[in-house]
């Protein structure tokens, strides 16, 4: 029996997200249909590749070695389909884009818009994923595009910086008095409302700001969207990070208090394998980006570690 692509990157995902489930939300599948690929998969190998440890699937010995070989089968997939673009010369088919939860911050409707225009024969699927798992898509080819909030460090990408995102510590109004005075120590005491996936942004922004100084934050509510961590300290729950225009607008509303103490810059890009630089689908994905980021700029995981 013959392991075709689709099998080859859900038993990519399954390692990655040690979880049928979640991989199959992931890459838009059925859990059935998941198992059934991984099964495809270890009747043709004729090797088990998972074991099954409490809730999560873990990699047996075998399944670690062939983790190695199936990404790198798939980044050339990726790299010999965007070739074949490359030799038409036409800029057609379906281009997979991934972008955080908070798409009015990144202007991607514009975009879109934008690129719909320029390119009509392009169709787009758009994903929500935290910046780790945009990273991981664009390495198994599920992801084409990723717009997320992440410093460039990874080698293989090519970032294009569109922005930098102002980020702030806020509280429940009735806690102002708390926070207004609070040191770092006393911040990281209180109650937080934090990310549960250590690959979200805002986990990294956290550690930079508190774990740099070695503190923890009392994390006692874990969110995966945004949007609940602000309803949370609306609710008087307890800290978190948001964006600054989130920040002052909930300030102004009554609704939030703001520390004076903590602000943070984050770097909001656009990226892509830099092995398919001249594919034709992420050429206008670029191409209209800048049209809605006019100052956008190409920065390297190089530079970016020096800066750090």
């Amino acid at each position: 029996m013959l392991i075709d692509l689709a099998q080859l990157r859900t038993f990519v995902a399954v390692a990655e997200e040690q979880h049928l489930t979640r991989a199959a939300e992931r890459l838009h599948i059925s859990q059935s249909a998941a198992s059934a690929h991984v099964r495809a998969v270890e009747e043709a190998l004729d090797n088990q590749l998972f074991v099954r440890t409490n809730r999560n699937l873990e990699l047996t010995p075998a399944g670690e070695l062939l983790l190695r070989k199936a990404r790198l089968l798939l980044n050339e997939a990726v790299l010999f389909s965007a070739f074949a673009r490359e030799l038409r010369g036409k800029t057609q088919g379906q281009l997979a884009v991934g972008s955080s939860s908070d798409l009015s911050a990144n202007r991607l409707g514009e975009v879109i818009s934008e690129l719909r225009i320029l390119h009509p024969l392009v169709n787009v699927d758009l994903r929500v994923r935290p910046s780790s798992g945009t990273r991981q898509g664009l390495k198994s080819g599920e992801l084409d595009v990723g717009v997320l909030l992440d410093r460039p460090t990874d080698s293989a990408l090519i970032y294009h910086e569109l922005t930098t995102v102002q980020f702030r510590v806020v509280g429940p109004a009735a806690w102002k008095d708390r926070i207004d005075g609070a040191s770092w120590d006393t911040l990281a005491s209180l109650p937080w409302v934090t990310p549960s996936d250590s690959g979200m942004a805002y986990s990294a922004i956290l550690q930079e700001l508190f774990g740099a100084r070695g503190l923890v934050v009392n994390s006692v509510i874990s969110f995966d969207n945004a949007t609940f961590a602000r309803a949370m300290v609306q609710g008087g729950a307890g800290l978190t990070l948001v964006r600054r225009e989130h920040a002052v607008e909930g300030e102004r509303a009554g609704l939030m208090a703001v520390s004076p103490l903590v602000q943070a810059e984050y770097p909001l890009c656009i990226a892509y394998l830099a092995s398919r630089r001249a594919d034709p689908l992420v050429k206008a994905f670029v191409e209209a980006a800048a049209q809605v980021w006019p100052a956008m700029r190409v920065v390297s995981s190089a530079s970016s570690l020096r800066a750090g």
